[in-house]
C-alpha cells in the first residue's frame, strides 16, 4: 500500500514543482504589469497544479478520478477568478492610493520643511535689522533727530512686514484647516478694487507702474466677504506692480459670463516659466524671479492664503500667461440665485473717478500678442 502511494506521490510532486515553477515565472512577469491579472494566476495556479498530478498518476488516461477531478477544478476556478479579479482591482486601487498617500505626505512635509525654513529667514533678517537699529537709537549711536525718525520709520516697516507674514500664516492656518466661516454677501467688485488701488498706490508710484480699470462703472456686483476679496485683490496687485518693470502697467478688469462673475488682474512681468506655472500655489513656494532676497520679497504665502480665501467665498483662483505677463483671474458666484449681472450702484460714478480709467477698447476677453518670457 504504502509503495503504490509513494509511486503516486512521486509524479504528482514532480509535476506539481514544473507547474509551480512555471507559475512563479508567470508571476514575475505579471507582477510588473498587472495585480489584478497576478491574483488571478496565484488562483489558478494550484488548480492547474491539482488537476496535473491526477492526470499524470491516472497515466494520462481517462478515470472517474480524473473526471471529478476536472470537474472541481472547473467549478473552483468559475467561483474563484471572478474573486480574484475582483481581489485584484481592490488590492490595485488600495496600493495605488497608498502609493499616492505616501507622495502627497512627503511632499507635504517638504512643503513645511520648505515654510520654516523660508520663516525663519524672512523674520531673523528684519529682525537683526530691527534690533542693529534700536541698539543705535539706545546706545545713541544716532542721536540726530532726522536720523532717529528715518530709524523708527524703518523700523516700523519691517514690523509691518513681519506681522504680514504672521497674519498670512493665521490666514493660511484657517483656510487650510476647514475652520474659515466667511460672511458672504453683496459686493460691489469697483468698491472693492478702488479700495485695493488706494491702498497700493504708493508702492506702484515708488515702483514706477502704473495701475489702470478698464470701465469700473460697469462691472458687476459678486457674492462674496468684502474684507477677504480685498485683501486677496491686494496681493494680487502687490505681486503684479512687484514683478512688472518700471514704466509698465497692471490693467483691472470685470464682467460677468456663465453664470458667474470674475475680476482679473493683468500685469507685463514676462511670463511664469512653465515648469513653475503648477507651483505657484504651493506653501513656500516663490519662483525665480522671487529668489533674490529684496525689501519687498514675499515668504511665499501670499498666493496659497488669496487661493484659500477665494475658495472660501465658493469661487476659483487661477493664474496663466497672458499677452506680455500674467493673468490672474477670481471667479465667483453673482449675488442673486438667477445669475442675472446686477445694476451699477447709483454712486458708481464717485467709485469710478477713484479708480484709474482707461479708454480704449474692451480687452477683457481679447488676447494680446506674446512678448515672449525673459
Amino acid at each position: 500500500m504504502l509503495s503504490e502511494v509513494l509511486l503516486a506521490a512521486l509524479p504528482a510532486v514532480l509535476i506539481t514543482l514544473a507547474v509551480t515553477g512555471l507559475g512563479v515565472a508567470l508571476l514575475q512577469r505579471l507582477r510588473r504589469r498587472s495585480l489584478s491579472a497576478a491574483t488571478t494566476a496565484l488562483v489558478i495556479l494550484p488548480l492547474v497544479a491539482a488537476f496535473s498530478g491526477v492526470l499524470v498518476v491516472s497515466g494520462f488516461m481517462y478515470t472517474p478520478q480524473l473526471l471529478g477531478t476536472l470537474v472541481a477544478c472547473l467549478v473552483a476556478a468559475v467561483v474563484t477568478v471572478p474573486a480574484a479579479l475582483l481581489l485584484g482591482r481592490t488590492l490595485a486601487r488600495e496600493a495605488l492610493w497608498q502609493h499616492e498617500a505616501r507622495a502627497a505626505e512627503r511632499q507635504a512635509e517638504q512643503s513645511r520643511r520648505d515654510l520654516v525654513a523660508g520663516m525663519s529667514h524672512d523674520l531673523r533678517s528684519p529682525l537683526a535689522g530691527v534690533r542693529a537699529m534700536t541698539d543705535a537709537v539706545l546706545d545713541q549711536v544716532v542721536s540726530d533727530p532726522a536720523e532717529v525718525r528715518e530709524y523708527v520709520s524703518r523700523i516700523r516697516h519691517e514690523t509691518l512686514r513681519m506681522s504680514g507674514m504672521v497674519d498670512d500664516l493665521f490666514q493660511l492656518s484657517r483656510a487650510t484647516s476647514g475652520t474659515l466661516q466667511l460672511n458672504l454677501q453683496r459686493v460691489s467688485l469697483a468698491e472693492v478694487a478702488s479700495e485695493a488701488v488706494a491702498a497700493g498706490a504708493e508702492v506702484a508710484r515708488a515702483a514706477g507702474v502704473t495701475v489702470d480699470a478698464d470701465r469700473p462703472g460697469d462691472w458687476p456686483h459678486a457674492l462674496g466677504s468684502e474684507t477677504d476679496l480685498l485683501r486677496v485683490l491686494g496681493n494680487l496687485l502687490g505681486n503684479a506692480v512687484r514683478h512688472t518693470p518700471a514704466g509698465g502697467s497692471v490693467l483691472l478688469t470685470a464682467g460677468a459670463a456663465e453664470g458667474t462673475v470674475w475680476i482679473r488682474v493683468e500685469d507685463g512681468c514676462g511670463g511664469i516659466p512653465d515648469a513653475e506655472l503648477p507651483r505657484i500655489f504651493e506653501v513656500g513656494f516663490r519662483g525665480t524671479g522671487a529668489r533674490t532676497p529684496t525689501d519687498r520679497a514675499g515668504a511665499g504665502l501670499g498666493l496659497a492664503v488669496a487661493r484659500g480665501l477665494v475658495h472660501a467665498q465658493g469661487g476659483s483662483l487661477s493664474i496663466a500667461n497672458h499677452g506680455p505677463g500674467c493673468r490672474a483671474e477670481i471667479r465667483l458666484s453673482p449675488p442673486d440665485a438667477t445669475g442675472a449681472r446686477p445694476q451699477a450702484p447709483a454712486h458708481a460714478g464717485d467709485l469710478t473717478e477713484a479708480l484709474p480709467r482707461r479708454r480704449g477698447p474692451d480687452v477683457s476677453d481679447g488676447a494680446a500678442p506674446r512678448r515672449g518670457r525673459p
